[in-house]
């Protein structure tokens, strides 16, 4: 039982990262353009999904606290500083997109735009943090207990947060592509082929630096996990490369969202069977099993969560499914 939640928490972080990071994709690439028309347009496009789109960190937050209580206290410890960056970034955009337009100077728009930047810049550096800091362990002794925070500030954690900007930027662009009227949907899709290469580069730079930590490879329990991370990334990188050559954004926001989940995946597969690697007493190390909450508790959980579940994944569905094409002269958003 301990498995199928730790997957189903991995999924629901995984559902967050794709769902909200063309969000702050989209934040990011509000910095290409000073027309006022447009930023409004691009937040039109991603308008109807913003807020259904941070639920899912909600029932992840939910998992983790419910199901892995020992696992949420030494991980927020251990890697508080990224958890804080992301979260900030994730409450200044919430708070930006929906106060920007209630000023009528363009002047304070502008500056609310500025604020949606650094917020959806912050959250893409800080979960990329997240998951370079598991992957690289933490300082756990016997104890049980993570001692400092200096761990988390290492070349590593630093390629891997930039990497998740890039990845979060393509994605955006992708989204875009898919979402933007015809007519202005062709420059964006061409930058999100610019940026292709600066993702994969990234990626690229990465693995090296991954390579050459001592801490990435004592923490790595699954070496063809690891291996298997920047392949598959490069590979849905490419199609989506190819797919916005051919016209065809919805396979290059299919793989760009492949791209955003496979991380989340690859990394609670390279930790297994731990959740989080002591890089001082290896024996220290926290098992999902050992991280879990008891099992009749994963069972009341379980219960809770059947109908649950269901819900959240139909209104996805009937949210896409309604918002489903190009925005076109609409605006249905109530900022």
């Amino acid at each position: 039982m301990e498995l199928a939640w730790y997957a189903l928490l991995g999924a629901f972080f995984a559902a967050y990262l794709v769902l909200g990071g063309y969000d702050y994709g989209t934040g990011l690439l509000l910095a290409r353009t000073g027309d006022p028309a447009a930023r409004r347009g691009l937040l039109n496009a991603v308008g109807p999904f913003f807020l259904g789109n941070e639920v899912w960190l909600i029932a992840a937050v939910g998992i983790l606290f419910g199901a892995f209580p020992i696992l949420e206290g030494e991980l927020l410890a251990g890697l508080y500083p990224a958890f804080a960056g992301a979260l900030t970034g994730v409450i200044l955009v919430t708070a930006a997109v929906q106060l920007r337009s209630r000023p009528a100077s363009a002047w304070a728009r502008t500056a609310w735009d500025r604020v949606i930047v650094v917020g959806s810049a912050l959250a893409a550096l800080g979960w990329g943090a997240v998951l370079a800091g598991m992957l690289q362990g933490v300082p756990l002794n016997a104890d049980g207990r993570v001692i400092g925070i200096g761990h988390l500030f290492t070349p590593f954690a630093a390629a891997a947060a930039l990497t998740m900007v890039a990845l979060v930027a393509v994605h955006g662009a992708t989204f875009l592509a898919l979402r933007l009227p015809a007519d202005t949907a062709g420059p964006v899709a061409a930058l999100g082929r610019r940026l292709v290469p600066v993702a994969l580069a990234a990626v690229l730079v990465t693995t090296v630096v991954g390579l050459l930590s001592d801490r990435v490879r004592e923490a790595t329990q699954q070496p063809l996990a690891a291996l298997a991370m920047p392949v598959l990334l490069v590979v849905a990188l490419g199609v989506a490369l190819v797919a916005s050559a051919r016209r065809r954004p919805g396979p290059a926001f299919a793989a760009t969202s492949l791209a955003l989940a496979l991380p989340v995946f690859l990394v609670g597969a390279t930790l297994w069977p731990n959740a989080l690697y002591s890089t001082i007493d290896p024996a220290a190390s926290l098992t999902v099993a050992d991280a879990a909450a008891s099992g009749p508790t994963l069972r009341l959980l379980s219960w809770l969560t059947v109908p649950l579940l269901p819900a959240l994944l139909g209104f996805q569905v009937m949210l896409w499914w309604i918002f489903r094409g190009r925005i076109g002269g609409r605006a249905p958003v109530y900022w």
